[in-house]
């Protein structure tokens, strides 16, 4: 038993430690949501006897979502965020300590994600694919080439997932949470934003681009072998409103000359959310952004 489970009894049981390990993955999580990523199979009582020691040892606090609606979603605290640090499942990332306001306003997104994560974790179980519950990693950014525009991309999400039938197939996806509260034209520039990351090879200090310079490694390959296809997930408004957003997707993809570079080397695609839930990603809900307007299954984009 480690100095950190000594200290905090709960966490050398392997579901509560789990359940911590999920929270500060996901920043933040609702009871049902931690449910469905532990034992869905299980009662659902059985969360709540795994929370209750962590919230009495000081490791996780909750927002109540909705004055009446008595849903809660857990973050962790200082002490939570301290313990699991240096937990080798969480790949060295820092966890997220929230404090009571700014958890409730960054619930509605950081859930939405969840639930996204949520629909391809269960359907990888009903076809035996491998994709674990910490498979999603959350708020991943990369550098952008200095152009004077952002300087950073924000993936609202990565995940990686390996597909077992009829062959074994790695897949890697960056993914895009749209809840309809930016304008459909800035939820298009990201598209951008990934294009001068797909395109952008860093330069050492002090020097200028030259042609022996095109050989040197582009950023993204220094964290992945493919560069990920790009998932846009949306939802928080009426269908028509959502369709009329991924078509303005199609039409950046078809009118940047940048972001339709990037689409012949890159799946692109879009899907409602609620679809997602109901049907599963690997149903034909997803709209390519370049192409066809057929709709297919998230890995035959």
């Amino acid at each position: 038993m480690t100095t950190t489970e000594t200290m905090h009894p709960s966490t050398s049981d392997t579901r509560a430690h789990q359940a911590l390990a999920l929270i500060a993955q996901h920043r933040m999580v609702t009871s049902t949501q931690l449910h469905q990523m532990l034992a869905p199979e299980a009662p659902t009582r059985k969360v709540y006897r795994v929370l209750t020691p962590l919230r009495a040892e000081g490791l996780i606090a909750h927002t109540v979502l909705g004055r009446n609606s008595g849903l809660q979603a857990h973050f962790l605290t200082p002490a939570g965020a301290q313990t699991v640090r240096d937990w080798p499942e969480l790949r060295g990332r820092a966890p997220a300590v929230l404090t009571d306001a700014a958890a409730s306003m960054r619930a509605a997104h950081t859930l939405t994600g969840v639930r996204a994560h949520l629909a391809f974790l269960t359907d990888a179980r009903t076809r035996g694919d491998e994709y674990g519950a910490l498979d999603w990693v959350p708020e991943i950014a990369h550098r952008l080439p200095d152009t004077g525009g952002e300087d950073r991309l924000i993936a609202d999400a990565v995940f990686h997932y390996t597909a077992t039938r009829p062959r074994r197939l790695q897949y890697r996806a960056f993914i895009e949470i749209d809840r309809t509260t930016m304008s459909s034209e800035r939820l298009a520039r990201k598209l951008i934003s990934y294009a001068r990351f797909h395109d952008y090879t860093p330069q050492p200090a002090g020097r200028h681009s030259t042609v022996a310079d095109q050989n040197a490694m582009l950023a993204w390959q220094r964290f992945y072998p493919r560069f990920p296809r790009i998932l846009f997930v949306l939802t928080g408004a009426p269908r028509p409103t959502l369709a009329n957003r991924i078509e303005d997707l199609r039409r950046m993809t078809a009118d940047h000359d940048l972001v339709t570079r990037l689409s012949a080397h890159v799946p692109l695609g879009a899907a409602i959310l609620e679809d997602l839930e109901t049907h599963g990603p690997q149903a034909p809900v997803w709209t390519p952004l370049a192409g066809t307007t057929e709709p297919r299954g998230w890995t035959q984009l």
